[in-house]
């Protein structure tokens, strides 16, 4: 029987496919990559040593107890009291999913904010949830500007919803999310709010913004694996979706059913089977929070802040300058204009097939004229700042 390696699966004919000769493949290797772009970040190997722990059931004893250490430790990153936190089953985007879909019901009058890729994203998302969708937009680089927001609520007066992204990942651009929460509410419209990059890079105060509904993602400055998006829900949001006059559109992510998983009965607390959960990722995500934990929010946001500037410098000593202004600018996400000569892809390639490093191209009218550069989580390094920055000189000259 012929044997072949995963990148022979391209040359397999149809006739081999369908006489069902089983493919033989190698193990598969990850390379060891310093990963330095928008997402996602290094992992830490203890929380890789974590995951690869025996699986155990999404139902166990034990793993109630896992679980509610986990919701803790996200109320805590999150800077929030909500009862409703917890981890979503799925990538940063069900994590919007999760929220657009829950407090947005058909012909509901829904304000959202544009400045950049995950701003339009969300806008498609509520459309998609039936909102009339009213947006704003800001410059790419700029942050939300909040007069828009006033602006929009003023002129339509029936708006229940204002979405925003704090953090956005296709600029590095941050918005001023306690005064847009605070329009929001003082229009008696609720908050969906994007902190997918922020949480764990920045301050992310829920509870001091008010926001009603929040997400993010594993992946970004908690340092741990793609496919969880921690979520927060003010309990003005839970009563609303309690009392929905329609069903919530998504199963899997209907709130009302999930709460049985995630907080159980409130009498007896006993957990209600939902879905399986991804045992091992929740696992990874318990440590990758620990660590935040033992660290201290204020020290892991001042290390993504050090890091942050050192790279900074260094770009700029080499001639290339930043897309967003200093007040405004994410620590952990740096958009960085190319000067003249400098072509994006080659030096791109070359950093990851000979240096092992990897960063990320611009995004829509970006693309080709900026790179972005992740200072995130385990990136957050001073020895990771100083081998980028040696590696960028070495390809440039």
């Amino acid at each position: 029987m012929q044997q072949f390696k995963l990148r022979d699966f391209k040359a397999m004919s149809v006739n081999t496919i369908l006489k069902n000769e089983p493919p033989l493949v190698d193990i598969f290797q990850s390379p060891e990559r310093l990963l330095m772009g928008a997402g996602p970040s290094r992992v830490h190997g203890d929380v890789l040593k974590v995951m690869s722990q025996t699986t155990i059931g999404h139902l166990d004893p034990v793993m109630i107890i896992m679980m509610d250490q986990l919701k803790d430790m996200l109320r805590y990153v999150f800077q929030t009291n909500n009862n409703m936190t917890f981890p979503v089953s799925g990538p940063g985007s069900l994590g919007m999913e999760a929220c657009v879909n829950n407090i947005i019901e058909p012909g509901d009058e829904a304000i959202i904010a544009i400045n950049g890729v995950f701003g339009t994203r969300m806008a498609e998302g509520a459309k998609r949830a039936g909102a009339k969708v009213i947006t704003t937009e800001d410059d790419w680089g700029k942050a939300v500007d909040p007069n828009k927001i006033e602006k929009a609520l003023k002129s339509n007066p029936d708006v229940k919803i204002v979405g925003f992204v704090h953090a956005e990942t296709s600029t590095g651009a941050l918005s001023n999310a306690a005064e847009i929460c605070r329009l929001a509410r003082d229009n008696n419209a609720m908050t969906i709010v994007d902190t997918v990059t922020s949480l764990g890079g920045v301050p992310v105060n829920v509870d001091v913004w008010g926001a009603d509904s929040v997400y993010s993602g594993s992946q970004k400055c908690l340092s741990c694996p793609p496919g969880l998006s921690p979520v927060s829900f003010s309990d003005q949001a839970v009563n609303f979706i309690l009392n929905r006059k329609t069903p919530v559109q998504s199963w899997l992510l209907d709130l009302s059913l999930v709460a049985g998983y995630w907080q159980g009965d409130q009498e007896s607390g006993a957990r209600t089977y939902h879905h399986t959960a991804p045992v091992n990722a929740l696992m990874g995500l318990h440590e990758a929070l620990r660590k935040v934990v033992q660290e201290g929010l204020e020290n892991v946001w001042a290390r993504h802040k050090l890091v942050s500037d050192i790279i900074v410098s260094g770009m700029e000593e080499m001639g290339f300058s930043m897309l967003v202004e200093e007040s405004i600018r994410l620590p952990e996400l740096l958009t960085i204009k190319l000067p003249e000569g400098i072509n994006d892809s080659v030096v791109r390639n070359k950093l990851l097939n000979e240096y092992n490093i990897e960063i990320s191209a611009g995004l829509g009218a970006f693309s080709g004229k900026l790179w972005r550069i992740g200072v995130m989580g385990e990136g957050a390094r001073e020895e990771n700042a100083n081998r980028i920055l040696s590696a960028i000189k070495e390809c440039i000259n």
